[in-house]
């Protein structure tokens, strides 16, 4: 039966004309290409998350064994590439990756065990406007703002600053409603200009997260992990000097607010408030290398780009029931030591993902109206066998009030979402403007 399979795969792998060869492609190359993928092959599903400032369409195709939709106890895992315009070799990077878990299910064992056991979501460009403006030069290429001239990774919420604009551009406010969409586990940003995998926090407010000059996220061990994953998987980055211009990176990692202090970042803002664990992933020294060197890096970066797809399943993962074995949507499951900004939740389908090391772990999971449940689990290493511990929680109703969490959760609802017309800064009359400011001081007095 399996080799029947095959065959047929194979088949319609030959004879679908589906080829990508290395070099640049432009949004409209992508498109047609990420098209032809999809209506070539069933483990694949295309959707567009919203547009770009100029109307281009921000283009997901999701790979897996279901891709059309989520089910129960397969972990969401995303790459996101191009997020500055003329950073360009992520873009490349993952137009290849697509390729190779096309061509290598049902052949390769490692990309088989992905795709049946992961959902993978690739947004090959999150800045097409950009990209479309850049010129092809090594640092200083025009391109990296979108159409509005925005640095999108300077534009999300961020839990350290108390004074936020409100204005999220298109492209960001698509990936904070993608984040709504989906559950995702795991995730990573693919940029250029050096080489290293960068872990959260990107900032800071000074509080007890600061130490030594890092940020230290609850979850730090994990993050490590996860950037070590990657940097000694790839051929070169763990010896982190690989860069003439750049400093060196103990292990090919840092992290972020150590390298550099970085507010509205999408990885802080993925790991607050999407509870989905995200490193950055700087990957050439030139932003826009010739396209000669394009093979070398798919080369020096493929294992390591699989290597950390696999690492989605660490930890543990299961729903939380009530007595009658319905799931509950919002119970808090909290690890004891870890003191998320944001306690992580269950989903719509009572589902819990907690990336965790191989260990002993206290779990404390509350629901209203339900008693409180503590247990312990010993955590084995999921990722060879392509599934975390699979863990169900039951709770009891109580009849006494449930108690709360043991902190403050306000901070755990992201800044509103300004919403200009089309996308672009709207355009305010002297009354507008006095309105404007008059929102925002009562906002930053947290009277509004």
């Amino acid at each position: 039966m399996f080799l029947f399979a095959l065959c047929l795969y194979l088949g319609k792998l030959l004879s679908s004309g589906v080829s990508l060869e290395f070099r640049y492609h432009n949004t409209v190359e992508v498109e047609r290409y990420l098209r032809d993928v999809n209506n070539t092959f069933d483990l694949t599903h295309l959707h567009s998350i919203g547009k770009s400032v100029e109307g281009r369409d921000l283009w997901v195709l999701i790979l897996g064994k279901n891709p059309a939709e989520h089910r129960m106890g397969i972990p969401e895992f995303k790459y996101v590439g191009n997020m500055h315009g003329n950073e360009v070799v992520g873009r490349v990077l993952l137009l290849q990756l697509i390729d190779h878990l096309t061509r290598g299910y049902l052949s390769d064992p490692l990309v088989t065990h992905l795709l049946n056991s992961t959902r993978v979501h690739i947004l090959v460009s999150m800045n097409p406007d950009g990209f479309e403006s850049s010129s092809r030069d090594c640092m200083y290429s025009q391109g990296r703002f979108n159409k509005n001239g925005i640095d999108l990774n300077r534009n999300f919420p961020d839990a350290f600053s108390k004074k936020e604009s409100g204005m999220r551009e298109m492209e960001v406010r698509a990936i904070m409603d993608w984040l709504k969409t989906e559950s995702f586990v795991l995730s990573a940003n693919l940029h250029g200009g050096a080489v290293v995998a960068s872990y959260p926090y990107d900032n800071s407010n000074g509080g007890s997260e600061l130490q030594s000059g890092s940020s230290v996220a609850p979850d730090n061990d994990v993050l490590i992990q996860l950037a070590k994953t990657y940097s000694y998987t790839h051929s070169q980055m763990h010896k982190g000097d690989h860069c003439y211009d750049s400093k060196d990176f103990k292990e090919g990692i840092t992290n972020g607010y150590y390298w550099y202090p970085l507010p509205g970042g999408m990885q802080d803002y993925n790991y607050v408030w999407g509870q989905c664990l995200e490193i950055t992933l700087e990957l050439s020294c030139c932003k826009y290398p010739p396209e000669s060197d394009l093979p070398g890096l798919w080369d020096a970066n493929r294992a390591a780009l699989l290597a950390y797809m696999q690492q989605v399943h660490l930890g543990v993962k299961g729903q939380v029931l009530d007595a009658e074995g319905n799931p509950l949507q919002n119970a808090l499951v909290e690890v004891e030591g870890r003191q998320n900004l944001c306690p992580f939740r269950t989903d719509r389908h009572g589902e819990y993902y907690r990336l965790l090391l191989p260990g002993n772990y206290t779990f404390r999971v509350t629901f209203p109206g339900h008693q409180v449940l503590t247990e312990t689990l010993t955590v084995p290493y999921g990722p060879d066998s392509f599934s975390a511990l699979v863990h169900n929680f039951q709770l009891q109703r109580s009849a006494a009030a449930t108690p709360g969490p043991s902190r403050p959760t306000q901070s755990c609802t992201p800044p509103q979402v300004w919403r200009p017309l089309g996308g672009h800064s709207p355009s305010l009359g002297p009354s507008g403007v006095t309105i404007l400011l008059v929102l925002l001081v009562l906002r930053d007095t947290m009277l509004l």
